[in-house]
């Protein structure tokens, strides 16, 4: 008897040179630290391995983090990957994030063009990947607009449509935090980082509950589009399973069959 892992991710779209996906949190993009775990990169190498086995090279295009669910576009083959990814070094794709924030802002649009930069790179941080703004970071920009507003358990609550002109990490987290509505359960930004620690330490408990109400990030992908071939393609994935449970006052699943195991004889 052994155990057999099956990453749990849905396919939007595909050609000969791309597949696009739709992926849950919190299953992590490619392999990062050695860590063993699974990964969509490593599901679609399964999904694909005819390909594979006759020369395709998937690479990932659009990362996410492990906590932010949505659309990932993943190239087929070399060629592929090397042109979508100057599309997107040139600005020239379109992409939309879903986030829900504490707070209702007074402003229904608004931009945030505040430079960002990592922590470590201006004084010691204990978090490598953690993001601060400061003027001697890069140019960096997001466009906002408040979707709807929501109270739940008497908190107030926005879902804001997220549009990144520049992508650097974390842009939008950092983006929101600084504008004074951080991502409903953001480990890395809903403060000053303590809460990350706390995670990794300890891993969930009670407390970081209580002061994150969410278990991961409420941030999704939800619109990619780009022109391929002369052709103008867009793609939407609608808000993940357990955001729309949050924003409905319903019981929240964290992420629930994002990853089965599976007995095989």
């Amino acid at each position: 008897m052994s155990l057999q892992v099956v990453v749990n991710f849905r396919v939007v779209d595909e050609s000969a040179d791309w597949v696009v996906v739709d992926k849950p949190a919190p299953l992590i993009v490619h392999p990062a630290n050695n860590k063993p775990e699974p990964t969509l990169l490593g599901g679609l190498k399964n999904l694909y391995s005819y390909e594979v086995e006759n020369g395709a090279c998937l690479g990932i295009v659009t990362r996410l983090d492990r906590e932010t669910s949505g659309l990932v576009l993943v190239a087929k083959h070399t060629q592929a990957a090397r042109e979508l990814g100057m599309m997107f070094e040139r600005r020239e794709a379109r992409k939309e994030y879903l986030a829900i924030v504490k707070g209702w802002p007074a402003e229904e649009e608004w931009v945030c063009d505040a430079p960002i930069l990592r922590a470590g790179e201006i004084g010691s941080s204990e978090i490598w990947v953690r993001q601060i703004v400061d003027a001697r970071g890069k140019e960096c920009s997001t466009r906002f607009v408040v979707e709807s507003r929501f109270l739940r358990d008497g908190m107030e609550y926005s879902l804001v449509r997220c549009f990144p002109e520049t992508g650097r990490m974390h842009q939008i987290r950092v983006h929101l935090a600084e504008c004074g509505f951080p991502i409903a359960g953001d480990k890395l930004y809903s403060g000053g980082g303590s809460e990350y620690l706390e995670w990794m330490e300890q891993g969930w408990n009670a407390g970081l509950a209580e002061k994150l109400i969410l278990p991961r990030h409420a941030l999704h992908a939800s619109r990619l589009g780009i022109c391929w071939q002369g052709e103008e393609i867009s793609w939407e994935a609608g808000l993940a399973p357990d955001l729309m449970a949050f924003i409905e006052g319903m019981p929240v699943e964290f992420a629930e069959g994002v990853v089965n195991w599976c007995r095989k004889e």
